[in-house]
């Protein structure tokens, strides 16, 4: 008699706690409430540790350009470092804009680490001079001192883009700016790889897609991963 009058008080908590708080649950999911931006955003890079091991490619082609400062940034300044490395142009009317505010957001989410950069090389060099390239990090707010806009030559960088990194890059009166490009940015390990994980079919993604939430997702993700090595 004693256990049934237990059950029945069990019960009747189960029965208060469902009056009480399955109203408040559907009330979050109508409004979706139940998890929101800052919150969603914490768990998808505290679940960075648990991510499959992340391919390497192989050695990030060798490069030596000028930056924003005037001063000489090659490979071997990112040794020892995790970077992120694009190539893009100032006076890009369609996509550049936005793989700045990609670049903005992991800058943000990695700033004040001595073990990241970032690197952004224009295939527009007769444009943007080291001071061109200085006012455009200035426009956009760039705090990083591990962030550098590089220029140099044309024919290297756009061999550099094309032939090292198979990102594509060239030339198109046609087009807006006269310059077409990819909108993808390679991850570098702390030993000079190029680093990728896999997609849905277990096939190497190689870049990621800088003008997709998505992939800005995953490369964040990614990052963290490469710097706990």
């Amino acid at each position: 008699m004693f256990k049934n009058k237990s059950y029945i008080g069990i019960s009747f908590i189960v029965l208060i706690f469902g009056i009480y708080a399955v109203p408040k649950i559907v009330d979050r999911i109508q409004n979706g409430e139940v998890v929101k931006g800052n919150r969603l955003d914490n768990v998808g890079l505290k679940g960075a540790k648990d991510s499959a091991k992340l391919l390497t490619i192989g050695p990030a082609p060798k490069f030596e350009l000028t930056n924003q400062d005037g001063a000489k940034v090659s490979n071997s300044t990112y040794k020892g470092k995790v970077y992120v490395l694009e190539f893009f142009f100032t006076t890009c009317p369609s996509i550049c804009p936005k793989m700045n505010l990609s670049m903005l957001e992991i800058e943000k989410t990695f700033f004040g680490n001595p073990n990241f950069g970032i690197v952004s090389i224009t295939i527009d060099p007769a444009h943007d001079t080291p001071a061109v390239l200085k006012d455009h990090a200035k426009l956009l707010g760039v705090k990083s001192s591990n962030w550098n806009f590089l220029t140099g030559d044309k024919a290297t960088i756009m061999d550099l883009s094309n032939k090292g990194f198979n990102l594509y890059a060239g030339e198109n009166d046609k087009v807006n700016g006269g310059f077409e490009h990819s909108g993808l940015f390679a991850l570098i390990d702390k030993d000079g790889k190029i680093r990728c994980r896999k997609d849905e079919f277990g096939n190497p993604i190689l870049y990621y897609d800088g003008l997709d939430k998505k992939g800005v997702r995953e490369i964040q993700e990614d990052i963290k991963v490469l710097l706990e090595e």
